[in-house]
């Protein structure tokens, strides 16, 4: 029988998921969108959805749906995902989904656990922190489609939701699953349904599991999948043995988040690169794709790197002039564009770096769903696909994943 249905509500996120409920023992496979079947063998899906940034009411819309064919599946355990950062502005989208998919499930209480500590994002007395610095000042509140001005979740949360929002604290996670579950149920009867944790640890990730058992909707990043294998004693599943890499090696990134910046930088030094500028896309699309692919023809043997042109000023400009979300779709269509054509010639290997840039290519290619395979860096695992063009193999990087030289060492997994 499958056991958890999940929710992602953008493709890197999804696939982050989907690898960590891989390491917890959960045979998993990951669609886009919501399938037409089951696929056999399952005890957990990953229904990956383009939905972080549009609007609440289309965001709710497409999750409902989701849930509504997971339950026509039989799963018995639901977890929306959303990004480790709490990407998302004050209008919503994470409160209005979580409270619209805890009230179709008929469910009075659910927990809002974003951490992951092996990427560095804890939660402590209600604050979302990124290494050792607040999600406010960590980068994010500069972020062009969901800016993190306030790292105070309990207080973010309030501003994006209906209900009662509170705090599961760290000292009483550090006593146990049941001092846990009963601040929780303790919560509830107050009149409190929406509760971020603390969390600190993966100890403390396997403590909120198991203390949130009897909550059929969990919400959360990808950490907490760390800790569900604990509960239901999954059979042991690992990464995919994926088919062994061909074809030419491409890197499309369209995130301006600061680690993606510094694997930029780094994979500048190591590759030949080309950067995408918005203004000149605005210009003359058509052209710009044209030059773009003319540079790359003659150099499809070795890793290529075309990224969006993440200089403050360019950004500045086109924002300014093109409007933040216009030019943002303009490179993510055209880095879609360059990956569909590129695709057709003989590229298989691509890394995609950024949450949106993902979904469109994703969409683009013609996807449907991914084989997970062994990781990259944390949440960043190669995966496996069945595209208009053929087999690919294809890493989904959330913008603020991965070590800075992760361009330039994620081939050595599946060159081997």
């Amino acid at each position: 029988m499958p056991i958890i249905g999940c929710i992602a509500d953008d493709f890197t996120g999804g696939t982050d998921l989907a690898n960590n409920l891989v390491k917890s023992g959960f045979r998993t496979v990951q669609t886009i969108g919501v399938p037409d079947t089951l696929p056999e063998d399952v005890d957990a899906i990953v229904i990956a959805l383009k939905s972080r940034s549009i609007a609440a009411e289309t965001a709710i819309a497409q999750s409902l749906a989701a849930l509504d064919w997971l339950e026509g599946q039989g799963f018995e355990k639901f977890y929306f995902k959303y990004c480790s950062t709490f990407d998302s502005t004050p209008q919503g989208n994470i409160g209005p989904v979580a409270e619209a998919l805890m009230h179709a499930l008929g469910e009075t209480q659910t927990v809002f656990c974003p951490a992951f500590p092996a990427t560095g994002r804890t939660v402590y007395q209600g604050h979302l922190f990124v290494g050792d610095t607040l999600l406010n000042e960590s980068g994010m509140q500069s972020h062009p489609l969901n800016p993190m001005t306030d790292a105070n979740l309990v207080r973010w949360l309030a501003h994006q939701s209906e209900a009662r929002t509170g705090l599961l604290p760290a000292e009483v996670i550090e006593a146990g699953e049941q001092a846990a579950t009963d601040h929780l149920q303790a919560m509830n009867a107050d009149g409190c349904p929406l509760v971020v944790t603390d969390t600190l640890s993966d100890a403390q990730l396997t403590t909120i599991a198991r203390a949130s058992r009897h909550l059929r909707l969990v919400t959360g990043g990808s950490g907490l999948a760390l800790g569900l294998g604990a509960l239901y004693e999954p059979p042991a599943s690992a990464p995919a043995d994926l088919p062994k890499a061909h074809g030419g090696a491409l890197i499309l990134a369209g995130s301006a988040s600061q680690r993606t910046r510094e694997q930029i930088a780094h994979a500048r030094e190591h590759m030949p690169a080309q950067a995408v500028d918005p203004l000149s896309l605005a210009k003359d699309f058509e052209h710009t794709i044209e030059r773009i692919l003319a540079w790359a023809a003659p150099r499809l043997g070795a890793p290529l790197l075309i990224h969006s042109d993440t200089r403050p000023e360019i950004v500045e400009q086109a924002q300014h002039e093109l409007g933040v979300t216009a030019a943002g779709e303009l490179v993510e269509r055209a880095l879609a564009a360059l990956a569909e054509r590129l695709v057709a010639r003989d590229i298989a290997r691509l890394i995609i770096a950024g949450g949106e840039t993902s979904g469109t290519i994703v969409n683009t290619l013609g996807i449907h769903s991914l084989r997970i395979g062994g990781e990259i860096d944390p949440g960043v695992p190669w995966t496996f696909a069945d595209s208009n063009h053929g087999p690919l193999h294809l890493a989904l990087k959330s913008g603020n994943f991965g070590a800075p030289d992760m361009f330039t060492r994620a081939w050595d997994l599946i060159n081997d």
